[in-house]
């Protein structure tokens, strides 16, 4: 059993407390490999942003879950000597599973080091959702670790998690199931939708607005309590231009507007998950690359400016989109 508090994370109660009170978002990051990961911890420390670097299953088995162990640590020590270099306060990071699909893996995840888990049973019957939820809550909170609940279906394709078509969250159930299990935080359906085509729009036309009015429901159902947006990457049209012109196909991939997320941040949404943004940036600058200098074989020559574009725009999403930026408490 390793205790995330010896790698040097935090759970996500004291997080959400202070982003509710002050009304911006805590930026969730997934990673997959060392560069994603080195330009969260470099964004969020230099613009003072606390931070959820969030693994999904298959970045888990990706990256292996003995090496994660250690590059997670390893990034809570690359933040201390970043803020210490800069003249800046330490910042406080969770490690977080993000759709967690079965019992067995939030277990795995709280006896490596993870200071917070999702246990997604919202594709369940409601009865199943909160029977598997509850049994998460009852473990995690042995170890003060947090976690994460779902309810309503996310449209689109994000690793395992997949749905033809969205289920929005329905306001009379989150008061009885945030009761029945415990949960610390609830992830909802409002019109996000995981991937990078998140809506069928045509050409000129924008997304659809999220449904602000089932939100402002639910905080009337359980005030005070955090919830939590899924798929919400803005699909940044920079760089799905940029990936089109150096020999992608991306056609038709968009986003949710950014300045309804920043409406979304100042609300009981607290946490943010972003992750198709940071796939599609590094993308772009890699593809850009390799394009335009056809003999470079080095990975550092285009892997390095790809953490470069991240870290740029991890900055920018903290500032201006999520209002996390100076907020350590």
């Amino acid at each position: 059993m390793v205790s995330y508090k010896e790698l040097g994370f935090v759970n996500t109660k004291e997080m959400f407390k202070d982003a509710m009170e002050k009304g911006y978002a805590i930026p969730a990051y997934n990673f997959n490999n060392m560069e994603q990961l080195q330009a969260i911890i470099t964004a969020c420390t230099l613009t003072q942003s606390p931070v959820i670097l969030q693994v999904s299953k298959g970045a888990r088995k990706y990256a292996n879950q003995t090496l994660l162990r250690w590059m997670a640590q390893g990034a809570v020590e690359l933040m201390k000597e970043i803020a210490s270099e800069s003249g800046l306060k330490e910042i406080p990071i969770a490690l977080h599973l993000d759709h967690g699909d079965s019992f067995e893996l939030c277990k795995s995840c709280i006896e490596t080091g993870f200071s917070s888990v999702m246990i997604d049973g919202s594709h369940l019957p409601y009865e199943e959702n909160v029977e598997i939820t509850a049994k998460v809550v009852e473990y995690a909170h042995k170890y003060d670790v947090s976690v994460e609940g779902e309810l309503g279906v996310l449209a689109g394709i994000e690793e395992d998690v997949k749905a033809e078509k969205s289920i929005y969250t329905n306001p009379d159930d989150v008061e009885d199931f945030v009761k029945s299990t415990g949960v610390d935080s609830l992830a909802i359906a409002i019109g996000t939708s995981h991937g990078a085509y998140k809506f069928k729009v045509k050409p000129g036309e924008q997304p659809p607005p999220l449904r602000f009015d089932i939100l402002e429901e639910v905080e009337k159902r359980i005030p005070g309590f955090p919830i939590v947006l899924h798929g919400a990457s803005s699909v940044l049209q920079e760089y799905v231009e940029m990936i089109n012109k150096y020999g992608g196909d991306l056609s038709g991939a968009v986003g949710v507007p950014e300045d309804q997320l920043r409406k979304a941040a100042q609300s009981a949404v607290c946490k943010i998950n972003i992750d198709s943004d940071g796939r599609l940036a590094m993308t772009a600058k890699v593809r850009e690359i390799l394009w335009t200098q056809p003999a470079e074989f080095d990975p550092r020559k285009y892997l390095g400016p790809a953490r470069e574009e991240l870290i740029n725009m991890y900055m920018r999403k903290n500032r201006e989109v999520l209002g996390s930026a100076n907020r350590v408490y």
